[in-house]
């Protein structure tokens, strides 16, 4: 099939992105890396009245450090992000996530920013995003406005940005380096295809070797990337032995609500997404010990 028709405008700022958005009404899409509209306009799927390229505006890609933030702007490439040193060294979850985002030449057009908006149930970005408590700044022409990850992802492909905002940028926290480690696990059909189920984790360890603060999060095994809050609570102030490891992630089944489709079942999904959760929670847990480099 080809794509219904539609007006194509190319704007030069942020300010143009979000005027056009207003004139365009609730049918006007942002364009960036087009990784997922155009293959769903080709199928019909998706029908805008109006295209806005931002790939021209400059302002709204970069990575940089601001405080204790690490900013990336939301047309910024994957594969830009990717390869960024400041992100390695800075963020090294989102780093290794995205490795294992789309294949390279997805990653080398599409955008940070776009992950983030088509929140996917799937996609490894919005995951670390929710892991990571990041800040979501999004503009129109009344303004700015900041949106926590956590009220950001509605469900799937559906977030709470409003039909005439553009997404400026993604604002990470920055932890503290020491005593501090990460894990991330997935589980697909075929390298860089769509999680069946994920699970990133994020911790800091205090003097004795004890949780001081955890952030474990999982996509693929619910309409959205969803916090394990209480897994988290279950493990703060332990010494994150296996076997507590293994009770506080038991009762992840009460939480998600995996769905079946023609690559996995729900009865799947849920258990893959418990085992992962652990073993991202027990890496985390070596690297922060400096046992896993």
């Amino acid at each position: 099939m080809k794509a219904a028709s539609f007006d194509y405008v190319r704007v030069a700022s942020i300010d143009e992105a979000c005027q056009a958005l207003t004139d365009g009404g609730e049918d006007a899409r942002i364009i960036a890396g087009g990784q997922t509209m155009i293959p769903l306009m080709a199928m019909r799927l998706a029908r805008p009245s109006l295209l806005i390229d931002i790939n021209d505006v400059s302002e709204l890609a970069g990575i940089s450090v601001d405080g204790d933030h690490l900013v990336i702007r939301a047309g910024t490439r994957q594969a830009d992000t990717l390869a960024s040193e400041t992100v390695k060294t800075r963020l090294p979850l989102l780093a290794d996530a995205l490795s294992h985002v789309g294949h390279t030449q997805t990653r080398n057009r599409g955008t940070v920013g776009g992950s983030l908006v088509n929140a996917d149930p799937s996609a490894e970005i919005p995951l670390i995003a929710q892991t990571l408590d990041a800040t979501i700044v999004a503009q129109s022409v009344r303004g700015q406005r900041t949106i926590e990850a956590s009220d950001f992802f509605e469900s799937a492909m559906a977030t709470t940005l409003a039909p005439d905002e553009c997404l400026v940028e993604a604002r990470f926290p920055i932890w503290p380096s020491e005593n501090t480690g990460f894990g991330f696990h997935e589980v697909s059909i075929r390298d860089s295809d769509f999680a069946l189920a994920a699970a990133a984790t994020q911790m800091t360890l205090d003097g004795n070797g004890n949780c001081q603060k955890l952030s474990v999060a999982i996509c693929g095994a619910s309409p959205a990337p969803l916090r394990l809050t209480s897994v988290e609570q279950a493990l703060s102030g332990s010494g994150l032995n296996d076997e507590a490891i293994k009770a506080a992630c038991a009762n992840i089944d009460d939480l998600i609500d995996p769905q079946s489709d023609v690559h996995a079942d729900a009865a799947y999904r849920g258990r893959v997404a418990k085992v992962l959760a652990a073993r991202a929670i027990s890496d985390a847990r070596d690297r922060a010990k400096g046992i896993l480099a």
